[in-house]
């Protein structure tokens, strides 16, 4: 009988694992053995050994470009959404009449496909018959150019990422509501105010979705691709050249699949370091009720 369950267990879960190893693992080793190798999709992998990452770290200037405009759109852009997935929350969290429409209405936007937010955004942005400078030039201000100008190029994608940070405020608006309110109670029996009930007693009970927001939000954020691809094509001045772009340059534009998948590699080691200096850090910050 025991044969049996397992036999009907690995049937059910064989076409995951079929999956897992066809789609997920074998391309893992497989981008694993060409980033040692010269191939360009057009001859058999030459092996070249760490020639690769050797000239991604001497010699070539994109790579620490991209890596900058990266880390820069990720350090601003991930506190920026956590904040104010937070505050949006916060305020959908009242219970007052009609509040299931405006969580809906602030959720929808991340739903709507990549392509058409930045499509939406380039009208928005664009410097003269933009909505945004259109705005600004009715109350007296000349806006800059958001896409044009390396000064403000990177700054309106991260202002951009804001316009999905739906998705981010309906997990903490899952955790406000997991908030005992006998907590607040005996808070205001003992004569705190909202602030200090916000800093003693909210943020430590959603500790753990904001270290899942961080996690995920780094790892997107280092990711960031498809709004320079669409909006900016890198520019100006590669100043939204990110490194995903990089990599989509070397693999589909100059067709040096094992140089991309060195890049890949790098960025994997990149996040993979990065998501365990939080994890490391995290039993210092993060409070779990049953502890």
């Amino acid at each position: 009988m025991r044969q049996r369950e397992n036999r009907m267990g690995y049937a059910f879960a064989l076409p995951w694992l079929l999956g897992f190893f066809i789609f997920t693992l074998y391309p893992m080793c497989s981008s694993l053995y060409y980033s040692f190798t010269n191939y360009n999709t057009l001859k058999a992998p030459k092996w070249i050994g760490l020639r690769n990452y050797i000239i991604i770290f001497t010699s070539d200037p994109l790579f620490w470009k991209s890596l900058w405009n990266t880390v820069y759109y990720a350090v601003l852009s991930v506190p920026l959404g956590i904040a104010a997935g937070v505050l949006i929350a916060l305020l959908l969290n009242q219970k007052v009449k009609g509040m299931r429409f405006f969580r809906t209405i602030f959720y929808l936007p991340t739903v709507v496909s990549s392509v058409a937010v930045s499509l939406l955004w380039m009208w928005i942005l664009e410097p003269n018959f933009g909505l945004l400078n259109t705005f600004l030039k009715k109350i007296g201000i000349i806006g800059p150019g958001w896409l044009t100008d390396p000064t403000w190029s990177k700054n309106s994608l991260i202002l951009m990422s804001l316009w999905t940070v739906g998705g981010g405020m309906l997990i903490y608006l899952a955790a406000l509501q997991d908030v005992p309110e006998s907590l607040y109670e005996a808070a205001t029996i003992d004569g705190a105010g909202a602030f200090k009930k916000f800093c003693k007693i909210t943020i430590p009970m959603i500790t753990p979705t904001l270290f899942y927001n961080l996690i995920t939000g780094i790892i997107g954020g280092l990711q960031v691709f498809s709004q320079a691809f669409i909006m900016t094509s890198g520019g100006p001045s590669y100043s939204t050249y990110f490194y995903g772009y990089h990599l989509y340059n070397k693999a589909f534009g100059e067709y040096q699949m094992g140089y991309a998948s060195s890049l890949a590699w790098i960025l994997l080691v990149i996040t993979l370091l990065l998501s365990l200096i939080v994890f490391k850090t995290s039993n210092k910050w993060v409070y779990y009720e049953g502890k």
